[in-house]
């Protein structure tokens, strides 16, 4: 009985251990800045499994959806000019993209982990960018960021 309740208090010191080390981290969806118009902002970022990333309407008029997820991961579609946070379980490549605006080029990367998906990302985006009107080559920098 005793070795019954100290493996459950470990693992629940474990458990409320990782999730208090979990980060939030903000992207902000705008109109413009420094790198240009209708973007996130950042559009790259590199966090840990477990983390939150919340998306910030920065000016109205943008959502976020995901376009690729590493395998077993959620998948999210926010609604426009509304803040969306999402839990990053699943290490990978995550794409995704404001659907008012991919055509130009608002589309963003995040690495979660490792990128155990880095090749199909590449892949995704590759034929992503095709369909746009300018900005294709956005996804090509931002996964070249990506370690």
């Amino acid at each position: 009985m005793r070795s019954s309740i100290g493996k459950f208090v470990l693992f629940m010191g474990l458990s409320v251990s990782s999730a208090a080390f979990a980060e939030e981290h903000k992207v902000q969806m705008s109109n413009g800045g420094d790198d240009g118009v209708m973007l996130f902002e950042p559009g790259y970022i590199k966090v840990n499994v477990g983390d939150t990333v919340t998306f910030v309407a920065k000016d109205p008029g943008h959502n976020v959806i995901s376009l690729l997820v590493p395998e077993g991961a959620n998948t999210w579609k926010g609604k426009v000019s509304t803040n969306l946070s999402v839990t990053l379980n699943k290490e990978g490549v995550y794409l995704y993209e404001c659907d008012l605006h991919k055509m130009i080029g608002m589309v963003g990367v995040i690495q979660v982990g490792k990128p155990v998906n880095l090749e199909a990302a590449k892949k995704a985006a590759a034929e992503i960018s095709k369909k746009m009107a300018m900005g294709g080559e956005i996804f090509d920098g931002y996964l070249s960021k990506v370690k």
